[in-house]
């Protein structure tokens, strides 16, 4: 029993041993070539896979697929409108990426300042408790280094 591949039902002719479409549009999906017949046509469709090696023919019947539902979604841009929409998104998370590297890197010279601030204060009290510890000395029993 020799069921028709759904290119061969939607055109309503035989399907042939031999036909180019069978291996990538089966009975059960309509729909598939339908959508790529509306937007290219069957004659260039079957013109195209015959040019193909073997091996591309089933990714270009995907890509071909892919491409007429976006034409039929949109008609004015199809796959274009996507990849532009795609192309926004990625400049939107870039820019998003950016402004928060930026705001780390101000985070964290805040912190690097306040941090060697507090250092500096730190050493300042420090100093100046050393300070007092030895101001009961007075002049006289301080060392000198010979610097004056």
């Amino acid at each position: 029993m020799n069921t028709r591949c759904a290119a061969c039902k939607y055109l309503r002719r035989r399907c042939p041993s031999d036909c180019i479409f069978s291996p990538y549009f089966p009975p059960h999906d309509p729909q598939r070539f339908a959508s790529i017949h509306r937007i290219y046509g069957a004659s260039n469709v079957a013109r195209m896979l015959q040019q193909l090696p073997v091996n591309q023919r089933a990714a270009t019947v995907d890509c071909l697929y892919y491409e007429a539902q976006c034409r039929v979604q949109d008609p004015v841009c199809g796959c274009v409108g996507v990849i532009s929409l795609l192309y926004q998104e990625i400049h939107n998370a870039e820019t998003k990426l950016a402004k928060t590297k930026a705001q780390i890197a101000l985070f964290v010279d805040s912190n690097s300042a306040r941090e060697d601030f507090e250092v500096e204060s730190d050493l300042n009290v420090l100093l100046h408790e050393e300070g007092n510890e030895f101001a009961h000395l007075g002049p006289s029993n301080q060392v000198s280094f010979g610097f004056t």
